[in-house]
């Protein structure tokens, strides 16, 4: 693997950072792997890795992911291009990286994306954080970037809530959870779903049900209560 990080330095501005959205890397490059799951797991995304096409295919099934980034050299990687089978609203969009050899049979498969875009390398951190932005930015611009529910209201900008003029004193998995729970009201989550997307891997339920119990006790000191147990189902948000 060849990879640089470059030297120069720019007092005028820092990369965007990111609020807690998830992305899912793919390469067979230990090094690869290494290097971006800490890169963005410093920026604020939440980060999982996978090894092989299968690993990430099985993944994308499973949960839901807002940015997808693919080494070129990955056996297979047809099967990206030609879309997995997903809903148009779960497909993430993809950041490839190549090298600039690679570009010619690159380019064209680009076009057929919704999505999609590429950095050459060796990687230039701060150009593959400033490239997933962007794309994260065009698949949602504007969409859910202050959640709100009633008189429960979010900034991810400064990842603070309120409850009317309360302000929240929210942990980082307490805030995803809310975040989750606020885009997606009055749908039903289980233990298993609610570890893997605060934690990106199952948690024990006690652990699952204390998340829980600290964030309603946060958030449902007024009425009417937000956050509710489907005894059996899950945890979901909304007005019963």
């Amino acid at each position: 693997m060849h990879v640089t990080v470059s030297g120069k330095s720019s007092h005028k501005s820092s990369p965007t950072r990111g609020a807690g959205q998830r992305v899912l890397v793919v390469s067979d490059d230990p090094g690869t792997l290494e290097l971006l799951s800490t890169t963005f797991g410093l920026a604020g995304y939440r980060v999982v890795r996978v090894a092989t096409r299968a690993e990430a295919l099985a993944r994308l099934s499973e949960q839901r992911f807002d940015l997808l980034v693919l080494d070129t050299v990955l056996k297979d990687l047809k099967d990206f291009n030609g879309r997995p089978r997903l809903a148009a609203a779960d497909r993430p969009p993809m950041l490839f990286l190549t090298s600039v050899e690679s570009l010619g049979t690159l380019a064209p498969g680009l076009d057929g994306l919704r999505a999609s875009d590429y950095v050459t390398k060796p990687l230039r951190i701060a150009e593959v954080l400033a490239r997933a932005q962007v794309l994260l930015n065009s698949r949602n611009p504007g969409r859910d970037r202050a959640p709100r529910y009633g008189d429960l209201a979010l900034d991810d900008a400064t990842c603070q809530a309120r409850r009317g003029r309360r302000e929240l004193d929210l942990t980082p998995a307490e805030y995803r959870l809310l975040r989750h729970l606020m885009v997606n009201a009055e749908r039903v989550f289980s233990k298993e779903q609610i570890g893997r997307y605060v934690w990106g891997e199952g948690r024990a339920d006690n652990a699952i049900e204390k998340l829980v119990s600290r964030l309603r006790s946060k958030v449902d000191q007024e009425q009417p209560s937000l956050i509710h147990n489907r005894r059996g189902f899950g945890y979901w948000l909304g007005c019963v």
